[in-house]
């Protein structure tokens, strides 16, 4: 009988795998093809083989090197601003989410949900007052205004707050009796026992921003200020349907997200999986 139901729980198991297997399979197909359509000939696209008759692994320099296409200044441009959002946002995060989780002040609770029914607002529908803000204080078509509406998250908020009410309030009552300020309980306590909350959301956050393109799009007029997602629009439509080059510069341009899930994984799954263990 044990060994019936061990067969029966391989025989499942091995069922399980195959049907991931092929899910993985369809999700991976359409990187597959953006790679290997990279390193084909312009004609060789529309061609039903996937594989190209010679690999073009000049394509990659060549999108460097076309006329009126600044892929290098693009590609600097969208680390350069996710970076500096996901700074802010996960400063700006943990600090609220310190208040909302660790102190004791009237009416805390109440904001926080408060805080939290902004996450209902679409996006697009702030995009017009942010965009009204930005025209009077003479930032459009500058860094600072596209870095500086976004620096504040009420997801992030969230996110922190979740984890930090899992952190054991003992711990704060030990380092005050040290004689621990506010700050230092914040910095030197709070914030190390949080590491995976904030892999988690600098992660989110740098995804997130790295692939923005509305609010760029909007904010931006200067062809050398584009981030890739609006520089992809640019190229694809000043070179004509180039797709081959297209194709790589897509290729490169996903380069930074995957270094970063890669090596960012485990403390990405420890952090949500924490996240979400007290509210």
């Amino acid at each position: 009988m044990a060994e019936k139901t061990l067969v029966n729980r391989g025989i499942r198991l091995l069922i399980l795998q195959i049907v991931l297997a092929l899910v993985a399979g369809t999700l991976v197909l359409p990187f597959t093809w953006m790679l290997l359509a990279s390193l084909k000939t312009l004609e060789e696209i529309g061609l039903d083989s996937w594989l190209p008759r010679v690999f073009q692994w000049h394509n990659y320099q060549d999108v460097f090197n076309m006329k009126g296409i600044l892929f290098g200044r693009w590609y600097w441009n969208s680390i350069f601003v996710a970076a500096w959002v996901t700074f802010l946002q996960v400063f700006t995060s943990s600090l609220a989410a310190f208040s909302f989780s660790r102190l004791e002040w009237k009416g805390r609770d109440q904001i926080f949900f408060l805080y939290l029914a902004t996450m209902m607002l679409p996006g697009l529908v702030m995009m017009i007052p942010n965009y009204q803000n930005m025209i009077m204080f003479g930032l459009v078509d500058t860094y600072p205004g596209l870095i500086l509406p976004s620096a504040f998250s009420a997801f992030g908020t969230f996110l922190m707050r979740q984890f930090m009410m899992s952190i054991p309030k003992s711990l704060d009552e030990a380092a005050e009796i040290d004689g621990a300020s506010k700050w230092q309980l914040y910095w030197d306590v709070v914030m190390p026992l949080a590491r995976p909350a904030v892999v988690t959301l600098t992660i989110f956050s740098f995804m997130g921003n790295y692939n923005s393109m509305f609010w760029p799009l909007v904010m931006m007029k200067s062809l050398d200020k584009y981030t890739l997602p609006i520089g992809m629009l640019a190229f694809d439509s000043s070179q004509g349907q180039q797709t081959n080059l297209l194709m790589a510069a897509v290729a490169m341009s996903v380069i930074p997200m995957i270094i970063i899930f890669v090596f960012m994984q485990k403390q990405l799954v420890k952090g949500i999986m924490l996240g979400g263990v007290k509210g």
